[in-house]
């Protein structure tokens, strides 16, 4: 992202949310909070339309991601989890959706997008809980150890990794398996050449559109060769679902996928 300016790709991520909300009826995520939040300023344009059905791949994953991540909260809160560090938060509404009282949530980001997101929260009359905090960060200059108190924590990693150079995957991972008990989701993607033609296609595209506004696509991964990496970091891995695992859990039956179709996973991972 280009310094002074909040996240571009936060935003687009955010527009998604709420088209899932108002097209598709929240029914793999529920979100009526992304709806007010972008509703409370005028619409920055996008080279595709969330709402439109040729959109409607992209919606359903970035729906998936989020109900996949909250579904693994929930489970760790059950066993005593009492933080979530949201990290790169951009846009996200579960800071203000936080349906467990005895649960924090730390907002990790760059200063200038949560400058930017408190703004479009108070201009939408969205209150911020006494159990927010805000922890600013500049990925270049620093790391989480700088900005966050060590504790076994819930991290959520959504719509970050594809953005981020190996050395910094390798830095949060290190972080987060320095806290025993804590737990990680996070999306990432695997790299152009694994997929056919079409899909190719669609990601090369969608990597153009982040790299035209400061935020290129940077790290990729084949599954196997992932897996391998969490288990030298000292994590076990508690799901790594796909587009086939995702169409079966939560789509309709017009947007079932092959088994072993390539493109975007979200993986849970646990110290």
């Amino acid at each position: 992202m280009k310094v002074g300016e909040a996240s571009r790709t936060a935003w687009a991520a955010a527009e998604f949310r709420a088209a899932h909300q108002v097209v598709d009826g929240g029914r793999v995520f529920a979100d009526p909070l992304a709806v007010r939040l972008l509703d409370s300023r005028p619409r920055d344009r996008m080279p595709v339309d969330p709402a439109q059905p040729s959109a409607r791949a992209t919606r359903l994953f970035l729906a998936a991601r989020s109900r996949f991540a909250e579904d693994a909260v929930a489970g760790a809160v059950r066993t005593g989890v009492k933080r979530v560090v949201v990290l790169g938060a951009g846009l996200d509404t579960f800071a203000y959706r936080n349906p467990f009282p005895d649960v924090r949530v730390v907002e990790v980001d760059h200063p200038d997008t949560q400058a930017w997101k408190r703004e479009l929260l108070a201009q939408a009359g969205i209150g911020v809980p006494d159990s927010v905090t805000y922890a600013g960060i500049d990925f270049e200059t620093q790391s989480l150890v700088d900005v966050l108190t060590g504790e076994r924590s819930f991290f959520v990693w959504l719509g970050v990794v594809p953005y981020l150079n190996r050395a910094g995957f390798d830095a949060t991972l290190r972080y987060v398996a320095g806290h025993p008990g804590s737990e990680v989701v996070f999306d990432y993607t695997m790299p152009p050449s694994s997929m056919p033609a079409v899909a190719r296609a669609a990601l090369e595209d969608q990597a153009k559109q982040a790299a035209s506004v400061d935020e290129p696509f940077q790290t990729y991964f084949r599954p196997d060769d992932l897996a391998a990496i969490m288990r030298a970091e000292g994590f076990a891995v508690v799901d790594d679902i796909g587009p086939a695992e995702m169409a079966e859990r939560w789509f309709e039956a017009q947007d079932a996928v092959p088994a072993g179709t390539p493109g975007g996973h979200i993986m849970h991972a646990r110290v």
